[in-house]
């Protein structure tokens, strides 16, 4: 291991990272180099993604993470996603990147959309596990109070669930956070919790979750990686992941799992209630 400081900030990182790449082995040179390349992945995904992407083993990754200065990945991911939030191009900077990329007419924006969205429902058919999905349908429909939070990208989602839940008479509670409200005081023992949220990961909503857990409840995530910290509270873990369109993702797999077990939802309390 290093006996380097681990970096602090991405500019420190960076400068770390041009000062010993040239003398680095192949292996965690090519580390390097991909992470040089793609700053942007390291806050939301796994080390054995990383460095399956790399060409390389996961343990050359980790010795990259350990010459760098950190103590692990996880010690490197974390400064990684203090920093995501401000990493994460603006919405002026991502217009200008479709533009760059000549997909900003309408038609040609639909276009893409419509695929990145097709994609979006193929990975979500193939990654979702029918037995945490069924598991999740359970407890929700034996719950005596459904509690919902999703917060910035995720509200649409968390809005349109409660919506769905409501219109089928099924108790629900939607944390909404208008007027910074909280209502976590609702929480009774035996409700289940559907926490909604994708990196970067909104605060509100893991600390809802803590909260629920700490009560003994079970917390069912929406997500999108396995690094996600709703992981960290043992939640029944339903994962997603959006394919983006010039840095602007759609909610096109999200919405079809909401709106899926909603139904199941109110399928499996009508079984039940017979």
């Amino acid at each position: 291991m290093s006996d380097q400081t681990a970096p602090v900030s991405l500019e420190e990182f960076n400068h770390r990272l041009l000062d010993i790449s040239e003398s680095m082995p192949k292996r965690l040179r090519q580390c390097a180099d991909y992470i040089a390349q793609n700053t942007d992945r390291i806050a939301v995904s796994t080390v054995a993604e990383l460095s399956a992407a790399a060409g390389v083993q996961p343990s050359a990754f980790m010795r990259f993470c350990q010459l760098m200065g950190f103590s692990g990945f996880s010690d490197m991911q974390k400064m990684f996603r203090e920093t995501y939030a401000l990493k994460w191009p603006d919405y002026a900077t991502r217009l200008d990147n479709l533009k760059a990329a000549g997909a900003d007419s309408p038609s040609a924006l639909l276009a893409e959309f419509v695929e990145a969205g097709r994609l979006s429902l193929e990975n979500l058919a193939s990654s979702i596990n029918p037995e945490t999905l069924e598991q999740a349908v359970d407890l929700l429909a034996h719950a005596p109070m459904i509690h919902i939070i999703g917060l910035r990208r995720a509200f649409p989602v968390a809005s349109y669930l409660s919506y769905a839940l409501e219109k089928m008479d099924i108790p629900a509670v939607f944390h909404d956070g208008v007027g910074k409200l909280n209502h976590r005081h609702t929480i009774r023992k035996g409700d289940v919790l559907i926490a909604i949220t994708f990196a970067p990961y909104s605060q509100e909503t893991v600390e809802l979750a803590q909260y629920a857990r700490g009560l003994g409840n079970e917390v069912i995530a929406i997500t999108d990686t396995v690094t996600s910290p709703l992981q960290k509270l043992r939640a029944l873990t339903l994962h997603v992941t959006e394919v983006d369109v010039g840095a602007f993702r759609a909610l096109s797999a999200t919405l079809s799992l909401a709106i899926s077990l909603a139904v199941a939802i109110g399928a499996r309390r009508d079984q039940t209630e017979k």
